[in-house]
């Protein structure tokens, strides 16, 4: 419930909700949980910190907050919508935390993506009664967070639920609008997640997963829930998850645009320059996954068929993403401004079609800078996946250089 201001209330005069701010969060043994790392001196954080690093300079007004890694941004789901993540067991004791900056820290890292549509998956195990916020502080969320946070967020998931969670959103049930009621999950296990994103991509404290195998554990089997399913071999034809110097070699004209740029590009440069909020929007899971099945099998695909912009603007991004490198390289993730090592021939059809996007923002609201909000975290990422707002806007404004200069870059 942290993590949106639809189920926050104004708290202080009830005396029930008050009650609630006593109620034990976690039993002694979860609370006797290691932490995730050693506790570092500001001397020795600043000594690892570098330009690659998703903590900010000890010396930044956020750095206190950022080093803890409590929000994080790990690409698109499947639906290709951005999800943010928010790790409760990260967050450390109360008097070591100033709430304020948190909240502040978390609206900055919402702000770039709330004018798409976005996931949050809260995990809530590690919330602890040392750790919680206290209800005056859930009272500023609820304030802080007005309609642009809550009109594009598809859906919250909440991980490891507790009955202290469910009872609190039990009593916040008359508050909560029905349209936002309807976007709340409950996963009980981190399997469940993989219908909506692959938990790969999440960087998961570790002792979430352990907390998770603990629950596998004491369930009898046949009450187990299914295992992550594990990945399927490459198919002869796969081009998603395929690295680009393999499908170049594949094509006999050894043309270095794969196919899936080739047909989304045609097809968004034809159909999608007037549609405002291109590449903003999410698609149909399950179309989204027959396009990728056929692309993998050797099929055409033909969009001019399907007729849905949205869903060949979808396939791109996730092309993009499902790179095993991402296009810009982990060599720049640490020198962005190194721009030699990029694929440039697919880097260029992107790009253009990026530039024809944003001629027509008058009508599609989509400037360079709103492609680069879109774009960047799907052109480059860090080996761990998953990207703090300290890296966002490097990264962001970084791609919003390649659009402004693509005249110069890729001639």
């Amino acid at each position: 419930c942290v993590m949106s201001s639809e189920l926050l209330v104004d708290l202080g005069e009830d005396p029930a909700t008050a009650q609630l701010g006593q109620l034990k969060l976690a039993t002694i043994e979860d609370q006797q949980w290691p932490a995730d790392e050693a506790t570092l001196s500001k001397s020795d954080i600043s000594q690892r910190f570098d330009g690659g690093s998703p903590h900010l300079p000890w010396d930044h007004p956020f750095y206190d907050i950022a080093r803890h890694q409590i929000i994080e941004v790990a690409g698109d789901d499947n639906f290709g919508r951005k999800v943010i993540v928010f790790n409760a067991c990260r967050m450390p004791p109360q008097h070591q935390l100033d709430h304020h900056k948190l909240l502040m820290y978390l609206k900055g890292t919402l702000d770039q993506y709330v004018e798409s549509d976005y996931t949050l998956i809260y995990f809530h195990h590690g919330l602890t009664s040392e750790n919680k916020p206290s209800l005056s502080w859930l009272r500023d969320a609820y304030r802080e967070f007005d309609r642009k946070y809550k009109k594009n967020i598809k859906a919250l998931y909440i991980v490891h639920p507790t009955m202290f969670i469910k009872t609190l959103l039990i009593l916040f049930k008359p508050i909560i609008s029905f349209k936002f009621g309807r976007k709340i999950n409950y996963v009980s296990y981190l399997s469940e997640l993989e219908d909506v994103v692959k938990c790969e991509q999440l960087l998961i404290p570790a002792r979430v997963k352990e907390y998770d195998n603990k629950l596998r554990a004491s369930l009898k089997p046949a009450a187990q829930p299914p295992m992550s399913p594990p990945r399927s071999p490459p198919l002869p034809n796969q081009v998603f998850g395929v690295p680009l110097t393999l499908l170049r070699q594949r094509n006999p004209d050894g043309d270095p645009v794969p196919v899936v740029i080739r047909d989304t590009v045609s097809f968004l440069s034809e159909q999608g320059l007037e549609i405002e909020g291109i590449f903003r929007r999410s698609a149909n899971v399950t179309l989204v996954k027959e396009v990728q099945l056929k692309y993998n099998s050797g099929a055409a695909v033909n969009f001019r068929e399907m007729e849905d912009v949205h869903l060949a603007a979808v396939i791109l991004k996730t092309f993009l993403r499902e790179l095993p490198e991402p296009l810009l390289t982990y060599q720049l993730y640490n020198d962005i401004v190194n721009f030699t090592s990029c694929q440039s021939g697919v880097c260029a059809s992107v790009s253009v079609t990026y530039i024809i996007v944003s001629a027509n923002s008058d009508v599609n609201k989509m400037t360079n800078s709103n492609l680069a909000v879109v774009f960047g975290p799907n052109l480059l990422w860090g080996r761990d996946n998953a990207m703090s707002l300290s890296a966002i806007g490097p990264i962001n404004n970084f791609t919003r250089t390649l659009l402004d200069q693509q005249h110069l870059v890729f001639t």
